[in-house]
């Protein structure tokens, strides 16, 4: 969102998520995560969340020194998802152990509309608010298009899957997206968390689409996992299993992280859903039948 707004020069320091542009991966990484999530598999990820978050414990550490060191004017945070955020009493001890106390702004959308008031509130507060706006219409209007590219089309079943195991169905901006895309989720939760499925939810919703999408992976790892579900009962009888439309994406750009690139990902999925109608013109490897 920073760099979307022509802030990439003025961006002092980043989380160790951030790498888009590839520019900014040379910037001092404030933020650290407490886990070694790499060495992990999902469920084992799932099982280590879930036993820190009930011990209070943050599942990241804040390089206190550096941060005092960046002296920052104005910091990022997104206060949305505990599992993706260090916790708040982190981030409200280190702020107030700061000589200068910086403006914090906290972004918790839900929506694409909550998405586009977070772009405005950091063009208000970093001068840029034209040009934060001039990127909302254009947003706007490219969303537009791939809704008139697929009215009338008839709307496939789609299972969009944020984590493998356990299996989570979509959250937040991500069931709208799926509509605006030609689409539609009957287990997904429009405007809410994420919540933990059953297979046999999965089974029941017959979906005509896959799309596995794990949250904080890429589209290769998002691949690597498709044979946790290929395991499930009853995985070969599903339409969308029948049909050769299960597709691996690239979460991180497209889905997971509530920025510009979410029009991508709309763009991205309606050319799944819907291939005579929208064409794809993104990197090859953003998505990978499977």
């Amino acid at each position: 969102m920073a760099c979307a707004l022509g802030l990439e020069d003025q961006l002092a320091g980043v989380s160790h998520e951030c790498d888009f542009p590839a520019s900014v991966r040379g910037k001092p990484v404030v933020v650290h995560p407490a886990l070694a999530f790499a060495t992990l598999s999902p469920d084992q990820i799932d099982t280590a969340v879930a036993a820190r978050m009930r011990a209070g414990e943050s599942l990241y550490a804040v390089d206190e020194t550096l941060l005092r060191a960046l002296d920052a004017d104005l910091i990022l945070a997104q206060d949305l998802c505990q599992v993706c955020a260090p916790s708040g009493n982190d981030v409200t001890r280190v702020l107030a152990s700061l000589e200068r106390r910086p403006e914090v702004l906290y972004f918790t959308p839900a929506t694409l509309d909550d998405v586009w008031e977070d772009l405005r509130s950091l063009g208000d507060a970093s001068g840029t608010r034209e040009r934060a706006d001039t990127l909302i219409r254009e947003s706007r209007a490219r969303l537009n298009a791939v809704s008139a590219r697929v009215n009338g089309a008839t709307r496939p079943r789609v299972f969009f899957a944020e984590w493998i195991d356990p299996i989570y169905c979509a959250g937040h901006w991500i069931p709208e997206m799926i509509e605006l895309a030609g689409g539609r989720d009957p287990l997904a939760r429009s405007g809410a968390e994420s919540v933990r499925m059953s297979w046999d939810d999965v089974v029941t919703a017959a979906p005509d689409v896959i799309i596995v999408a794990p949250c904080g992976y890429s589209r290769a790892d998002a691949e690597a996992q498709v044979p946790l579900l290929a395991r499930k009962p009853g995985w070969d009888a599903l339409p969308a299993v029948r049909s050769g439309r299960v597709y691996a994406v690239d979460a991180n750009a497209y889905y997971a992280r509530p920025g510009p690139r979410l029009v991508d990902g709309v763009e991205l999925l309606a050319h799944l859903l819907h291939r005579e109608r929208v064409p794809w013109n993104g990197p090859r490897d953003a998505f990978r039948t499977v």
